[in-house]
């Protein structure tokens, strides 16, 4: 199963992709979990505590990774280097195993201008493409409020675009846009999470606001999802039965076969 996570930012993203990456390996799967957002905490929602959480370097700021594997000098333009680098190893050899999770922090492309082709980015997107078209592991990809990793070839490897919404309009108006953005590219399946449902009426104004659209899941607002952040424990440490059930859920309606619409 390989899942993208994307949506406004603060609308629980790497809540749900930590979720659903520690569900998967209690039921004995591999998983890598990616965190794609430069501004995410998927390492804390994992279990990771701030200590460990700070020796995590991302992929694009390990320098001596990106030049040996591009055989470019990083932040030097003008160069000549590798297009298809050799990234096959990186899960395994610069990942961090979190409670059976094994989390790669992609980090911030620092480039000169829009679209640059700089070794940083050439070296994230091979990875990202081997990690959605050729390895066999579940990946779940927590992702920045767009889809700025995924490009046409990588999007047929995706099965899944989940676009977190919360009851507001710019939570609403944010999943439309990436949801247009993952259409463009391909992505085939496109599903909807409501996250810090209060009331019905919070409900229900999801729903309004995405007639049509396929919501495969509904999370309550959760103070046990706050004590478990604040604590630095994974999202499920704390997290009662109720709350389980509805990531597990979203987790069996999404291994279910896709009906046409």
């Amino acid at each position: 199963m390989k899942l993208a996570i994307s949506g406004k930012g603060g609308t629980g993203k790497s809540t749900l992709a930590a979720a659903l990456s520690l569900l998967m390996a209690g039921k004995g799967w591999r998983v890598v979990a990616v965190d794609a957002d430069p501004d995410g905490n998927l390492a804390a929602a994992l279990g990771a505590s701030p200590e460990e959480a700070s020796r995590i370097v991302p992929i694009s700021r390990q320098k001596e990774l990106v030049e040996e594997r591009t055989g470019a000098k990083v932040k030097q333009y003008g160069q000549m280097f590798k297009l298809n680098p050799e990234v096959s190893d990186i899960a395994e050899g610069y990942g961090t195993r979190l409670k059976g999770v094994t989390l790669l922090v992609l980090g911030a492309i620092e480039a000169g201008g829009s679209g640059c082709a700089c070794p940083e980015s050439v070296l994230i997107r091979a990875l990202v493409s081997d990690l959605v078209l050729h390895r066999k592991d579940a990946l779940v990809m927590d992702m920045e409020a767009g889809i700025e990793h995924l490009g046409r070839a990588t999007a047929r490897g995706v099965d899944t675009l989940l676009v977190m919404v919360e009851p507001s309009q710019r939570a609403i108006d944010s999943a439309h846009r990436v949801a247009r953005l993952g259409a463009e590219i391909g992505l085939r399946d496109i599903r909807y999470v409501a996250n810090k449902v209060s009331c019905p009426d919070d409900e229900h104004y999801i729903r309004a606001a995405l007639a049509g659209r396929e919501i495969v899941g509904v999370i309550p607002w959760s103070e046990e999802i706050r004590s478990a952040e604040r604590h630095g424990q994974p999202v499920l440490h704390r997290a009662g039965e109720e709350l389980v059930n509805c990531f597990g859920l979203i987790l069996q309606r999404l291994q279910e076969p896709v009906t046409a619409n």
